[in-house]
């Protein structure tokens, strides 16, 4: 003999609202069993008797003690107990890894991402003794650490303007559109973007020049005497020159931009097989890592301030600690670890 189920299909892992707690209070009132409640609000019967128990408060009425659920009560109840929910700051058990933190933030000036991705690649901390970048986020926003929001380099000033592509006023070379594929996605070593950073704005001035490969993040960065197409070139034939016979497999490509410093590039095209291509105008999102790379450099190099009064030994530390900083993107490797990967291949062919 078969039986049929009645068990309704409940509503599962979700909490109780107000207007369910309403019905209980009612239907409890009325003297309806907690099994019955359940039945007809389409509940656990446990979850009825649970909050029956949890908002039933004791009245003395004409010298009698009454006991009746409130769902007001059992609300307020709920509500506080929801504050206790969650896990808890481990922020002192964590004490070592905070510490740890601090240095590298303050001292190396690391992101919070890369100081946790390099920990858990290197195991330099146990996974119960350390936080995820995202809570050390959330622990800045609570003023939790001695790090504030202002501390943060790019936390108070992304942009959110919409962009748009503008047609070139100047044809300087092939446009980027025509960039292939596999330049594109970065599958390929040796395609470099390629781009200026002036201090003050005076022609007296030193610029630097930046370059940044795309795969490997690499960022090389030359003190040049001025933002002119004959100091971008006598810098680009000595660095060539100090790659030797490996030059052409390191470089492979550029993409710059439509400044005038750029107008001699694509006649390197004429002597190797190297390609040169340049980005929409107002597009600095097509070079996005080298424009990235320029910002770091910001940190220690702040706008209009004299590029003069650094030398190169000072551009030689900005340029390293550029390439001594752990990716998320390489799997926590720094970008001179990648790109030494990339070198020992090609010595291997």
């Amino acid at each position: 003999m078969e039986y049929s189920n009645n068990t309704p299909i409940c509503r599962r892992n979700k909490h109780l609202n107000e207007f369910e707690r309403s019905k209980i209070e009612v239907l409890s009132s009325l003297g309806y069993s907690p099994y019955r409640i359940a039945k007809m609000i389409n509940r656990s019967a446990n979850t009825v008797r649970n909050e029956i128990k949890r908002g039933t408060v004791t009245q003395i009425k004409a010298g009698k003690s009454t006991s009746s659920y409130f769902a007001e009560t059992g609300h307020i109840i709920y509500k506080r107990n929801r504050k206790n929910c969650g896990s808890k700051y481990k922020l002192f058990k964590c004490q070592n890894f905070i510490e740890h933190v601090y240095k590298l933030f303050y001292e190396n000036k690391h992101s919070f991402d890369s100081i946790v991705g390099s920990c858990k690649t290197n195991e330099s901390f146990a996974s119960t003794d350390m936080v995820c970048a995202k809570t050390l986020y959330n622990y800045v926003d609570k003023g939790l650490l001695q790090i504030s929001n202002v501390d943060l380099p790019f936390k108070l000033k992304r942009d959110t303007k919409s962009k748009r592509i503008r047609f070139h006023k100047r044809n300087l070379g092939t446009s980027i559109d025509l960039r292939p594929e596999i330049i594109n996605s970065r599958s390929e070593f040796g395609h470099w973007e390629i781009d200026t950073v002036i201090g003050s704005k005076s022609k007296e001035d030193n610029v630097l020049l930046t370059l940044t490969e795309r795969m490997t993040r690499k960022q090389i960065i030359r003190m040049i005497p001025s933002k002119t197409a004959d100091a971008v070139q006598n810098s680009l034939n000595e660095l060539f020159t100090e790659c030797g016979s490996l030059y052409t497999k390191v470089f492979k490509s550029f993409t710059a931009d439509n400044g005038q410093e750029f107008s001699r590039l694509s006649t390197l095209e004429k002597y190797s097989n190297l390609r040169v291509y340049f980005a929409h105008p107002y597009s600095s999102g097509e070079r996005g890592t080298n424009e990235r790379h320029n910002g770091l450099i910001r940190r220690f190099i702040p706008k209009g301030r004299r590029i003069k009064d650094y030398t190169h030994k000072n551009i030689i530390k900005v340029q390293n600690w550029c390439n001594s900083l752990p990716r998320k993107i390489l799997n926590y490797l720094t970008p001179d670890q990648a790109f030494e990967d990339q070198i020992r291949e090609l010595f291997y062919q």
